[in-house]
């Protein structure tokens, strides 16, 4: 009887094992970090290192950090920068921790096809619409998904986190489901990665993300946002699990300011930045003075992203797809809401 007890328990070992390795597997898969992808660096103009949404954590003195973003910065790549080895998977999640400027409208994230359609937005203000469209344009425009009574555009931290699966989307707020609405979309729904993603603006809009960012992140599985604030961004009584590759800094590198702006609304930060901003500035003037001497070389650039070759023709081409389109389709829908990106040579998509 002993000996049939110890068989059966071997036998259990290699299930209970596999299961572990599954589980193992299944949360080991990483992270698409659309901030490193972009290069999003604080050497941008523009662009600096700041507190993020902890000042500290448990046991720790060191602060979250984040960029924060106070001018218009040009920061795309083409798609397959992000999906090298796979296609845009049709059931996902996208999460992001941002405090954006009090009363903004803007598209945090946008991926546009070759030819100029916008088939992803991630809207960030008042009752902010959350943009798909597949191959065949389905959702229609007006049948996007829009969170309403929602305001992401306050002042505040928010970590938002969107599950696509299926025909449905599902929001996430701080932590809390907020709702689930339709997602339109035909079967089998592709999102090409043979265009381009564009952060922190839609093209030819004017509406630009002006504030902090801590996170942006794709997940091929629409259950990981559900546990975003769980796997990603925790509370502040908890260590950090996943971190974006942010440069390394210490608490005594940032400056009083960056600290206290974590904790502060958007407008408080304004009179502390004031100064900072007009250093920042003329520092920037001196090297661009500088730069326009001799040949010319680096007139006027100051420290940018660097664009190669094949970014630099991608956005040529979506620009001249979007030339295209009358004036009249242009102001269909208005310019917070949706663009041209929904026609293609004066049609409707």
């Amino acid at each position: 009887m002993d000996h049939l007890i110890r068989n059966r328990s071997r036998r259990k070992i290699p299930l209970y094992v596999f299961i572990l390795l599954h589980l193992t597997t299944t949360h080991a898969a990483n992270p698409i970090d659309v901030l490193q992808v972009l290069e999003l660096s604080e050497n941008m103009e523009g662009v600096s290192l700041e507190a993020g949404l902890c000042t500290s954590r448990k046991g720790l003195e060191e602060p979250d950090l984040a960029y924060n973003i106070d001018r218009n910065i040009q920061l795309s790549a083409p798609t397959k920068q992000l999906f090298p080895d796979s296609t845009f998977p049709e059931n996902f999640s996208v999460m992001a921790t941002v405090r954006a400027k009090k009363g903004s409208q803007f598209f945090l994230l946008s991926v546009y096809d070759v030819n100029g359609v916008q088939q992803l937005g991630l809207e960030v203000g008042h009752s902010p619409v959350f943009l798909y469209e597949d191959q065949q344009g389905q959702p229609t425009p007006d049948t996007y998904p829009i969170f309403k009574k929602i305001n992401l555009a306050d002042g505040k931290w928010h970590r938002i986190a969107y599950s696509v699966q299926g025909k449905s989307v599902t929001l996430y707020l701080d932590c809390q489901r907020i709702e689930t609405l339709d997602l339109l979309r035909g079967d089998d729904a592709v999102v090409s990665t043979e265009g381009v993603t564009v952060f922190g603006r839609r093209l030819l809009d004017e509406e630009v993300f002006e504030g902090d960012i801590q996170q942006l992140l794709i997940l091929e599985d629409a259950n990981d946002a559900a546990e975003y604030c769980v796997n990603y961004i925790p509370d502040c009584d908890f260590d950090l699990p996943y971190t974006s590759k942010l440069p390394t800094i210490l608490e005594s590198q940032l400056t009083p300011d960056a600290l206290m702006q974590s904790d502060q609304p958007d407008e408080q930060k304004k009179h502390s930045k004031k100064d900072k901003k007009d250093k920042k500035n003329k520092k920037n003037k001196k090297k661009r003075d500088k730069g326009s001497k001799g040949k010319g070389k680096g007139k006027g650039k100051g420290q940018r992203a660097r664009r190669d070759p094949e970014r630099k023709n991608m956005e040529r081409v979506l620009k001249m797809a979007f030339s295209e389109c009358p004036q009249h389709c242009r102001s269909i829908y208005p310019k917070n809401r949706f663009g041209p990106q929904h026609f293609q040579k004066g049609k409707a998509s």
